[in-house]
Parts: structure tokens; sequence; C-alpha cells
């Protein structure tokens, strides 16, 4: 809705999501719908998927068809749903672990702004039983407890313009909430992009 928003002001904007539809996203697709095997234990597990979101944020930050940069570069605002953070999120569970996720995403940008859909797990599982016939294997309420925990401590430390929206509003409502956020903040004027190529 933002982006739908954005457009209607006569903005250049791309809107993206991780796991990419590049090559890598496709297979973390792939594990994370069970048509291939993960490794039994969850921390290679996690290993493993810190790797591979790591190697397509890379390939979707650089491809020279449809890379993040390429976007910013021309002028076009990018707003991409999930990234560092997510990973953070998802593949952490101690002190070492974020260490290493860290380490595999230093080099890339940081985004100019941050919203969060703050959802609680209940009503998270809640809407993905209704919505999706298959879940992903993150997807239980045991991995998405530990990832709400990770995102309200990643977020409450973020240092650039965030906003935490309620998301057990009703849509319009957030998208409102967002827009405002978005329209308020002094650094996305009109032709400047919503994410700066850094």
């Amino acid at each position: 809705m933002l982006y739908e928003r954005l457009i209607e002001q006569g903005r250049k904007v791309h809107l993206t999501s991780e796991p990419s539809s590049g090559p890598i996203g496709h297979l973390i697709r792939l594990f994370f719908s069970g048509r291939v095997i993960l490794p039994p234990d969850r921390e290679t597990r996690d290993r493993q998927f810190a790797y591979l979101f790591a190697a397509d944020r890379f390939d979707h930050l650089n491809n020279p068809t449809n890379g993040i940069l390429k976007y910013l570069r021309d002028d076009v605002d990018v707003i991409s749903t999930r990234f560092v953070l997510s990973s953070l999120a998802y593949n952490v569970e101690n002190s070492e672990e974020e260490a290493f996720v860290q380490r595999l995403n230093a080099d890339f940008i940081t985004p100019d702004a941050l919203i969060y859909l703050d959802c609680t797990v209940d009503l998270s599982v809640e809407r993905m039983s209704v919505s999706r016939t298959t879940r992903d294997t993150y997807e239980n309420q045991a991995k998405l407890e530990t990832v709400r925990g990770n995102y309200e401590r990643l977020v409450s430390s973020y240092t650039r313009p965030k906003l935490r929206v309620d998301a057990s509003q009703p849509r319009q409502a957030i998208a409102e909430c967002v827009a405002k956020f978005v329209e308020e903040s002094r650094r996305f004027a009109v032709g400047e992009p919503l994410l700066r190529f850094e």
C-alpha cells in the first residue's frame, strides 16, 4: 500500500523482498517449503540459512539486472520487506550466533528507515492458518517466540528513523500510519530516495 501511494505521488519506486526472486532466493524458498531437506539440528540449520541469506542479500543488492543498488543509483525509492534485521532475528539464539550473522552482513548498506509491523506470535500463527495452506520451516510457535524477542531487542536499539506499528489494527489503519511516517519525515522529501545509496 505504501508502494501504491508513492507511485500515485509520482515517485519512482521499486518494491522487493527477501528472500529475493533471484536464484539463491529460490533455493531458500525450496528449503523453507521442505522440497530440499535441511540439517536436523537447529544450530546447523540457522547457520546454513545465515550463509544463504547473506549470499542472497549480496545478489539482491548487486546484480546488474534488478539489484537494489542499480535502482538507488537511478534515484528510485526502494521498499524491501525484510533485510539484515531479519537474519539477526531468525538466525540468532545467542551472542556467538549474533556475532557470526553480524560478520556476514557487515558490508551491506543500512536502510534509511525501518518500519516494524509489531504482531504477537498468537496473531501471526492465527493469520497464517487462515491465509496459507503450508508454512515455512520457521513458522512455528516456538521459533516465532524467539524471533519476536530478537526483533524487540533489535528495533529498540535501531538508531535510524523507525516506526513501530501495532499490526493487529486493520490494514488501512496500518497503511495510514506508515504513510504519515514517510510523509512527515523530512528525509523523504519528494525526489529524495527512501533508501539512499551510501
